[in-house]
């Protein structure tokens, strides 16, 4: 599999520090992006802490260096998404054990959705409002859904997407890796295509760029030109929030 790559973040123009992070790691095949949450800089710890541990921890839960992998985690199901169950625990962990150790970051948390290939699939993990989103063959579709309160109002029937834009809780989750012991995520496994290209973005870009513009941005540039595209028009229309996005264009399966 050959892949052309290529992430950035951006504080945005309303906010002085940036809670978001993201890791590219072509050797892997891994990506991710994380939005911190907590005061007193407890966000930009945790959303760090989780990009650390990926980085660090997937090889030995993949069985893919001399060390041996945990037990257990080939006992059931996919070894891939496993492997990536093992390591949002282990991040969870991390995260946890640092609050304890430092009582300024209580309650601190962070999304994370990760992206793994390997060998003609993608393997997909999140938890919380970063996005996952596909396109293929001109077709452009969001891969997770939100963990948070809104997403379950238009589930539910209660509110529009519309509405949800607006709504004073639009930024309320219901997930995060840090705030409980036991964390849930979801994982979802896609057969990869020559030409797809996968977006992994924080909502900083999702609440201001809507998804038809950003799929037209994504088909229209490479990975690069794309991502530099996209914080700069999430900034252009107000920058609320913090910006983070990876593009991961499939060239060779």
């Amino acid at each position: 599999m050959k892949i052309i790559s290529f992430g950035a973040t951006d504080p945005g123009k309303k906010r002085s520090n940036n809670e978001d992070a993201y890791l590219l790691n072509n050797n892997l095949f891994l990506y991710a992006v994380a939005d911190g949450i907590g005061g007193n800089e407890g966000g930009e710890v945790a959303s760090r802490i989780a990009m650390e541990t990926l980085a660090k921890a997937m090889p030995d839960f993949l069985g893919e260096t001399d060390k041996t992998p945990p037990s257990g985690i080939f006992h059931k199901g996919d070894r891939r998404t496993q492997a990536l169950g093992q390591v949002i625990a282990l991040s969870n962990r991390n995260i946890r054990q640092e609050q304890s150790q430092n009582p300024a970051l209580a309650g601190m948390g962070t999304t994370l959705t990760t992206l793994l290939l390997r060998k003609g699939q993608a393997f997909l993990a999140q938890i919380g409002d970063s996005r996952a989103y596909l396109l293929r063959s001109g077709k452009f579709k969001q891969l997770t859904i939100d963990h948070s309160f809104v997403a379950e109002q238009i589930a539910a029937g209660i509110l529009t997407h519309e509405q949800a834009r607006s709504s004073p809780y639009r930024h309320v989750i219901t997930r995060a890796l840090g705030i409980d012991e036991e964390v849930q995520a979801d994982f979802t496994a896609h057969k990869a295509h020559k030409d797809d290209r996968f977006l992994l973005c924080t909502d900083g870009l999702t609440e201001m760029v809507g998804d038809a513009e950003i799929g037209n941005i994504l088909a229209e540039a490479p990975p690069e030109l794309a991502v530099r595209k996209l914080l700069s028009t999430a900034n252009d229309k107000g920058g609320v929030d913090n910006i983070t996005a990876v593009v991961v264009w499939i060239t060779e399966v």
